[in-house]
């Protein structure tokens, strides 16, 4: 299981080779979960396989009285293993965002090879042109800064006092100073801006929680589905970055935002390798769409097993340092 606000369901499903499903926000409860946004949290599974990540969705989804944001849930959730198709591709109009595209000439070559799997399948590759992504990342920023003060500060004064003394985000800004280790490769900047910034009630924050939806919903992935006749978006994400605190960290990314802010769904599933390591292939649709994500997922799994077969959709030659430090499943 993970959580994931914008991307870390997804991302790290991708990186490591695995199906990873954010579900829409309100079709799993977060009750217990240590919140970020109220606007974009939510549980899903990350799996092996599709069929897994289908069943255990079955078994979460649902209505919860102890979070409002599932009031619809019981009335959207279905039976995602009966739904999953292998011949779920076939006629399907596929839009192609390239929100990643040029970050890796490989990944970019692996995602054409998909393409062509999709359109073998019976699928319909549709190019579609991607959003402007600052005003919503910028809306995006001020409602999480806002969201988690006011959520966080909820769940701490809910955990049990004689066992959880940082009672607020204030208390763990402090615990933070007063701990090295905790500051050792990492600040706090974003504590710091989330305890001196606003209230829920802030007009820019109620303004930025709107459009930010707005943007990325409606005008977004809803736009672009019927503007394009087409049933879902895909893009690629990964490979994993290097992880470098003193020269900075280099991320292919995803294309989780346009999902994350909307509270959309977003698949993952195994799309093959670039130098040894796992890519994924996003696949993006409207509200409670899952079933149907799960169903063209598992259509482009059983196609390819690209999970299986490093080398999918065609031979990897890899340089002779990444071949000792790297040796796929196959």
């Amino acid at each position: 299981m993970g959580t994931e606000t914008d991307g870390s369901i997804t991302c790290p499903a991708a990186i490591n080779g695995l199906v990873g499903l954010k579900p829409t926000v309100g079709l799993v409860s977060r009750t217990h979960i240590v919140p970020i946004s109220a606007s974009q949290d939510t549980a899903g599974p990350k799996t092996r396989y599709v069929a897994d990540a289908a069943a255990i969705l079955a078994a979460i989804a649902g209505s919860d009285s102890a979070d409002p944001a599932t009031a619809e849930a019981d009335a959207h959730k279905t039976d995602y293993v009966k739904a999953l198709d292998p011949a779920a591709l076939k006629g399907a109009r596929i839009g192609v965002l390239r929100i990643t595209a040029g970050r890796s000439p490989q990944a970019d070559a692996l995602f054409e090879r998909a393409l062509a799997v999709l359109k073998a399948q019976g699928a319909v590759p549709v190019e579609v042109k991607a959003p402007d992504l600052d005003p919503i990342g910028a809306a995006e920023q001020l409602i999480l800064r806002t969201e988690f003060k006011a959520g966080i500060n909820a769940y701490l004064a809910s955990t049990p006092p004689d066992r959880v003394k940082t009672r607020s985000l204030a208390h763990l800004i402090a615990y933070n100073i007063a701990t090295p280790r905790e500051l050792a490769l990492f600040g706090q900047e974003i504590f710091l801006a989330s305890e001196a910034g606003p209230g829920l009630d802030d007009p820019a924050y109620l303004k930025a929680r709107e459009t930010g939806r707005r943007l990325a919903g409606p005008e977004g992935i809803d736009r672009l589905l019927k503007e394009n006749d087409v049933v879902a978006l895909v893009g690629w994400s990964g490979p994993t970055g290097l992880v470098d605190p003193v020269n900075g960290t280099r991320i292919f990314g995803a294309p989780a935002t346009l999902a994350a802010v909307s509270g959309y769904p977003h698949l993952t599933v195994p799309m093959g390798y670039v130098s040894g390591l796992p890519v994924g292939l996003s696949i993006m649709g409207p509200a409670w769409s899952e079933a149907r994500l799960l169903s063209l997922g598992y259509a482009f799994e059983q196609a390819t097993h690209a999970r299986r077969n490093p080398t999918f959709p065609a031979s990897i030659s890899l340089s002779p340092e990444i071949a000792t430090a790297y040796d796929p499943p196959r």
